[in-house]
């Protein structure tokens, strides 16, 4: 049985730091289970991108030739959430949520969901409520629901700001399954406190 994808939306400009750790971890072997997820990139197309760092990515897909069988859409942050041509990526994400898949937006993605009236009916978070708000202007009417938190999971969909790339992928690794939980704590605490700091805890 082939391993279940998961699909990374780069954009150009996007940011490496939020999806490297993740995309790490899903593509590990949890013990004793063996590789669980395939993670693919997509873009607009498969022409060449280039993230802030100044990686350059060749995307498995491009949005017309997208798999039809995926676990999971993951909308990683960067430059381009703004501009008009990435509004093509919503037949994607209709996509996900039809077929009920796990949706992640971390950084300015969860501007763009916000601006495609997809946070107006649950808890959420983004980098700022009051760029929010303009941003998306509205077609965002859910103010109440957003919560000052690193990462919030409602459901299937998971929106975290860009300084949150540890906490939105723990809740991308809890929600797909990824690996048993001690072994989703164990991955973020290694990282989130720092070697040193991690191992007094096992003493």
């Amino acid at each position: 049985m082939s391993n279940k994808k998961v699909l990374f939306v780069l954009l150009d400009e996007y940011a490496d730091w939020e999806a490297g750790s993740l995309a790490a971890a899903l593509n590990e072997e949890p013990e004793g289970q063996g590789q669980q997820f395939d993670v693919k990139t997509v873009s607009l197309t498969k022409d060449p991108i280039k993230s802030i760092g100044g990686f350059t990515v060749l995307p498995d897909y491009g949005l017309d030739d997208v798999p039809e069988d995926f676990a999971g859409l993951i909308l990683i942050g960067g430059n381009s959430w703004r501009q008009e041509d990435s509004k093509r990526v919503m037949e994607l994400v209709d996509k996900a949520i039809e077929k009920e898949a796990l949706l992640g937006a971390i950084c300015d993605a969860t501007v763009f969901l916000g601006t495609n009236g997809l946070l107006n009916d649950i808890p959420h978070t983004s980098n700022q409520l009051e760029d929010l708000a303009e941003t998306a202007g509205d077609s965002y009417s859910n103010e109440a629901g957003y919560l000052h938190q690193q990462a919030v999971r409602s459901g299937q969909i998971i929106t975290a700001n860009g300084s949150a790339f540890l906490e939105f992928g723990k809740r991308v690794l809890e929600a797909l399954n990824a690996a048993p939980q001690p072994e989703i704590d164990e991955w973020y605490g290694f990282f989130k406190q720092g070697y040193y700091e991690y191992m007094k805890t096992k003493q």
